[in-house]
């Protein structure tokens, strides 16, 4: 029982204190702009100047001015929708718990087929039904007054406060970036089949920023140290060809560091060093004409240091694997020799390392 109560307890609505009181000030500023205004524009002889479901649409357009709820087509169709149907509900069913029932289930219907969703314009309908109110008298004076005040406060007040309002609708871009596309998003929002209290595009940026999150967490701070192959295989510039060859095909790896006495970094022995050197358009097997190239009674480059590649990248122990992206999807790298920090080679990090730690970063744990 205890872990189901704690279960029921509402998690944190996600605000610093500052936008608390920058909401709070909103909805009071707003609700007094609003209510001064209105009573001034009824008079003293009219007691209704202000719809008592203002103060939850207030709530909403000050609170969440993002979010599809508090737009002003929602706000504004919403609420005279619901002043409408109940009107209709009122005159034509006599019992009062019927008419109410009727009144704000036919509220919700409009607002759906209109798409001005707007649950504090649903108390509106119950309002007319209850209190035997004309809901078309009520449509220009107070509803329609008292709602276009509050929106044109909110309008100021939200901008004023780096709050952009009222939200436009952002075109849908069909690849969104990210490891998602807008058909994922669609399937997901199909499947999910309920009412957000938020706009697509700013679900999608949250997304975003969670995947970028999460990205940065598992993968932003991993060092080259942590996925390279270790211990590293490396031959020494003056090592026969043939050696070389029967220790890559032993280890089956296609690229050896070439190192020299103090253990660092003087070059990179690959397979395509070897096939560069062979005559590819000959009919023989490529595998042939490595036996050629590596045999000793061959006119053919005897040691490492004849065939390696002299210009070898490489990465610190220490460096952050994200540096290495480019040099390996785009530089052409398809083995990296990592070192240390006084140059000696520590490890080597090829395609299939990095593939490794990017999949490790975007898999759910």
């Amino acid at each position: 029982m205890r872990h189901w109560l704690l279960g029921l307890w509402p998690q944190s609505v996600g605000i610093d204190g500052k936008e608390a009181l920058r909401m709070t000030l909103g909805v009071v500023l707003g609700l007094l702009v609003t209510g001064f205004l209105s009573r001034w524009w009824a008079g003293s002889g009219n007691a209704s100047w202000m719809i008592a479901s203002l103060s939850a649409s207030a709530v909403l357009v000050f609170g969440m001015p993002a979010s599809p709820l508090a737009q002003p087509w929602p706000v504004l169709g919403g609420t005279v929708v619901a002043a409408l149907v109940s009107t209709l509900c009122s005159l034509l069913v006599p019992d009062l718990v019927w008419a109410a029932a009727l009144a704000v289930g036919g509220a919700l219907a409009g607002m759906l087929l209109l798409r001005c969703f707007h649950p504090p314009g649903v108390g509106m309908a119950a309002f007319v039904v209850l209190e035997h109110s004309n809901g078309l008298e009520l449509i220009v004076f107070p509803v329609l007054f008292n709602i276009l005040v509050l929106l044109a406060c909110a309008m100021v007040y939200n901008n004023a406060t780096g709050k952009p309002y009222p939200q436009r609708s952002r075109a849908q871009r069909n690849a969104t970036g990210g490891h998602f596309q807008k058909s994922d998003l669609d399937a997901a929002l199909e499947n999910y089949n309920q009412v957000l209290d938020i706009s697509r595009s700013d679900l999608e940026g949250l997304l975003h920023l969670a995947g970028r999150a999460a990205f940065q967490r598992t993968l932003g701070e991993l060092r080259c140290a942590d996925i390279m192959s270790t211990p590293a295989l490396a031959v020494e510039a003056d090592v026969p060809l043939k050696d070389a060859w029967a220790l890559m095909r032993q280890k089956n790896i296609k690229a050896l560091p070439v190192v020299d006495g103090q253990h660092q970094v003087i070059g990179m022995l690959s397979l395509s060093d070897f096939m560069r050197t062979t005559a590819l358009e000959s009919p023989e097997g490529w595998g042939q004409r490595l036996r050629q190239l590596v045999s000793t009674r061959a006119k053919k480059p005897q040691t490492v240091s004849d065939l390696m590649s002299a210009s070898a990248q490489t990465a610190f122990s220490s460096q952050h694997v994200m540096d290495l992206i480019p040099l390996f999807s785009s530089g052409g790298h398809h083995h990296l020799p990592i070192v240390d920090a006084e140059l000696r080679l520590a490890g080597v990090i090829t395609q299939t390392d990095l593939v490794r730690a990017l999949a490790a970063a975007i898999t759910p744990s």
